[in-house]
């Protein structure tokens, strides 16, 4: 995204969410013919189960898609984006690999010998964290492997339009937190942070919607609705208390 609209302006979450929620309008078309086939039934996590080796490839293979067709969202300039070259795509996402050294960083930022701190929450919540050491967003992953697991458990005549609405809108839960982590928490992209994670918020609050409905087709066993249920009704207000501490931590920095 070309910061020419900010003239020097500080944007809040509601101007960052009005910019987005245009570059989404513009970008549907692409969105739709990506998310489907040639014929436009079949959404794109069905097509990435069958091209994965598991549900967590699937799942991290449309978080990554997700994350390209924002693309637009993001600064164009390199001198916009710091640190952009720091970390590749699967790193960022995902945690690095059990033996992988971490990125060099500032010594004022991060203490060599000390890498028990980037295991914690408040190392996550700057930016030199990792998405995948954010309690909410592993909560939101693990939800939606186990939606995608579930989801291949369900006859295909049973995969209507809720069903299948529903399982989009819980992979995107995860997906539109990994858009928010991706502005990091400084000042000037803050507000993008938070407008993104409200749009986790929106895709949390639909699911849990299309799940009561869900519950009448007897999609569910009593069992498997109740612990769905409640994991996405406690991330749901999760979600929605991380919202107010990016809130916090704005109004904070320009007081």
């Amino acid at each position: 995204m070309s910061m020419d609209g900010f003239n020097g302006e500080l944007w809040n979450e509601f101007q960052w969410e009005a910019h987005l929620n245009e570059v989404e309008k513009k970008s549907e078309q692409l969105r739709r013919f990506i998310e489907s086939d040639l014929k436009g039934n079949t959404p794109r996590w069905i097509t990435l189960l069958k091209e994965s080796l598991s549900e967590d490839d699937a799942f991290e293979a449309y978080v990554e898609e997700e994350l390209l067709m924002d693309e637009a969202y993001f600064p164009e300039d390199e001198d916009d984006w710091e640190d952009e070259e720091e970390y590749d795509d699967e790193d960022f996402l995902f945690g690095f690999d059990e033996f992988d050294e971490f990125p060099d960083a500032d010594e004022d930022d991060f203490d060599a010998g000390e890498e028990w701190k980037s295991l914690s929450e408040d190392f996550a919540l700057s930016d030199n964290g990792s998405l995948d050491n954010l309690g909410l967003f592993r909560d939101a992953r693990f939800y939606a492997v186990d939606i995608l697991k579930w989801g291949e458990s369900i006859p295909a005549k049973s995969q209507d339009k809720i069903f299948l609405e529903f399982v989009g809108d819980s992979l995107k839960i995860a997906a539109k937190l990994a858009g928010g982590y991706s502005f990091g928490f400084e000042q000037e992209f803050l507000g993008a942070n938070i407008a993104y994670t409200k749009k986790a918020l929106r895709f949390a609050n639909q699911s849990l919607e299309m799940m009561g409905k869900l519950k009448t087709k007897s999609c569910f066993t009593r069992q498997s609705y109740t612990e769905f249920n409640s994991r996405l009704f406690e991330l749901r207000n999760d979600i929605g208390v991380y919202i107010q501490d990016l809130r916090d931590r704005f109004n904070n920095s320009i007081d």
